[in-house]
């Protein structure tokens, strides 16, 4: 599986993912000619060579009106060491008077629509700006449509959501793992008066994520960074087991006694038999529990909410159980790490007072979703392949609509597209 992890030991900036997932390209310079290409209103993106603690990597130059954000004083007094991406809802005075525009989440999605995207970037865009409005919103107490961003609105901002959107797209991950967030701690001052680290907006955006503080004094991770990781990671944790083919670093601007940078890499994850390398199997875990008083509703509820919550697999047998009563046997098909929130969903939402676990091995093919063009139109299609055999299978609600828009069934559909 074509993994991309994310270390963010030193909290994420929008530049900095930029400048680590720019690092992962074949041809970094041509991704920069296409995005300038976009003439996003105002902004130019150049490429810098950055050291940070002996490591080289990229620094990201924006400039908005022909001229790099600059560095203001109080910036140095508050450590905000990713000086031109202060993206949240607190003022901090430049002398570009772009700085002080406030644009609302109409305007960002005017901007977004004249540019030359495709429809999956475009959403992604907006949807990160949804998480930013929806988390400035809880901040302030008022309606999405009344939040006006300050720095989160400028073009420099856009453009940095703008880009990870297109390189994400462009890198195409089947999977996105993050390392636990460093926030940084401490406060910083904005126009609201002294906030704590991490700010309100970047908070309630990073709900349900792993974070944590540290030693360094400063705001290391901000709500556009947040949203950013908030919408794209698959799941947070430690890096897998993987083949790494690129690394990539980015760099923000202030120095620390730790490399202040984003650590991207872009590999495959080794637990596919299609990589020699590879463990053969996985290790899963079975949760079994049995009930016989529980309605077929609520077991239905349960299912739904271990699959919700990351279970690999649930079902159920129908079993025989004590004074000859028909009961239920519930099994849950699980990774290690989801074993005790497994554990705590079988104990809320069901009536058992006991669970039985076994470690088992699980063998998989490789999967991956391809379109094809038919006779009547795109149709996704499932590709599996390992251990020497490969199959193709058409997506089954594509295969049920097509078969309804035309009036057929399925199995003359299938014939008619070969599926058969």
């Amino acid at each position: 599986m074509k993994t991309l992890y994310l270390d963010c030991g030193m909290g994420a900036a929008g530049d900095m993912l930029t400048a680590a997932l720019l690092e992962l390209l074949p041809d970094p310079d041509h991704f920069i000619d296409t995005f300038n290409a976009l003439s996003i209103p105002d902004i130019q993106f150049a490429k810098q060579e950055s050291v940070k603690c002996g490591i080289t990597g990229t620094h990201i130059s924006v400039k908005v009106h022909g001229e790099e954000e600059l560095v203001s004083d109080h910036d140095h007094h508050h450590e905000h060491e990713h000086e031109h991406d202060h993206h949240h809802d607190h003022d901090h005075p430049h002398d570009h008077e772009h700085s002080h525009h406030h644009t609302s989440m109409h305007d960002v999605e005017h901007i977004v629509a004249d540019l030359k995207l495709s429809e999956t970037v475009r959403q992604d865009i907006l949807a990160v700006y949804g998480l930013i409005a929806e988390a400035e919103s809880h901040a302030h107490g008022v309606p999405v449509t009344e939040i006006h961003f300050h720095e989160v609105g400028t073009m420099d901002a856009i453009a940095d959501v703008t880009a990870v959107c297109m390189l994400i797209h462009e890198l195409a991950p089947d999977e996105i793992i993050a390392s636990p967030i460093h926030v940084g701690s401490g406060h910083v001052v904005c126009a609201h008066g002294t906030l704590p680290v991490p700010a309100p907006a970047t908070a309630y955006i990073l709900r349900d994520v792993p974070i944590y503080g540290g030693s360094i004094q400063g705001e290391l991770c901000t709500p556009t960074g947040a949203a950013l990781l908030k919408h794209f990671v698959t799941r947070f944790g430690d890096m897998p087991i993987m083949k790494v083919t690129s690394i990539g670093y980015g760099m923000g601007k202030k120095d620390f006694p730790i490399a202040n940078c984003v650590r991207a890499m872009l590999g495959n994850t080794l637990d596919s038999p299609s990589h020699p390398e590879a463990p053969a199997d996985q290790i899963m875990l079975e949760l079994s529990c049995n009930v016989d008083d529980m309605t077929a509703e609520d077991i239905s509820y349960a299912m739904e909410q271990l699959f919700e919550h990351g279970a690999n697999e649930v079902y159920t047998v129908p079993i025989g159980m004590k004074k000859s009563r028909p009961g239920t046997l519930l099994r849950v098909i699980c990774k290690e790490a989801d074993r005790d929130t497994m554990i705590h969903l079988l104990f809320q939402h069901t009536t058992t007072i006991g669970i039985r676990e076994t470690i088992t091995r699980r063998y998989v093919l490789d999967r991956r979703i391809e379109t094809v063009q038919t006779p009547y139109g795109e149709i996704r299609r499932k590709v599996s392949s390992g251990y020497g055999v490969e199959r193709k299978k058409c997506e089954f609600d594509d295969l049920s609509r097509i078969a309804n828009e035309q009036g057929i069934s399925l199995n003359e559909l299938r014939r008619n597209l070969n599926e058969q």
